[in-house]
């Protein structure tokens, strides 16, 4: 049996692969490609928060923190929206979300699967 029989049916039609599509799937993979970028994501995944919350949450310097949300945000994966003086960040759409937890559940299997070390 191949892998593609093991996979569930879709359940919307899916649209023709195009290369504009796949240069957007692309950049968008690259923005995941980043460990500070795809944690920032991940806890926007949880709900909107502004900087100093996503600084705390990824453990990163707040500058590093400011330039990758700034890249995300160029790249129209978040959204951003004054609250007073502060700035707070949300995904642009809850699909981004499903794709960071399906990079992160890929990852766990995968450390699931790893030969132990003596």
């Amino acid at each position: 049996m191949s892998n593609r029989s093991q996979l569930p049916a879709a359940h919307h039609v899916q649209e023709p692969v195009t290369e504009e599509r796949l240069e957007i799937a692309a950049g968008i993979l690259a923005m995941l490609s980043d460990r500070t970028r795809l944690a920032l994501l991940h806890r926007l995944g949880q709900g909107e928060a502004d900087v100093t919350t996503l600084t705390e949450a990824c453990g990163a310097a707040r500058t590093s923190v400011s330039q990758h949300l700034g890249k995300l945000r160029l790249a129209g994966l978040v959204t951003t929206r004054k609250d007073g003086r502060r700035v707070v960040y949300a995904l642009r759409h809850g699909h981004l979300r499903r794709l960071v937890d399906e990079a992160l559940n890929v990852a766990e299997h995968e450390l699931r699967h790893l030969p132990a070390h003596d």
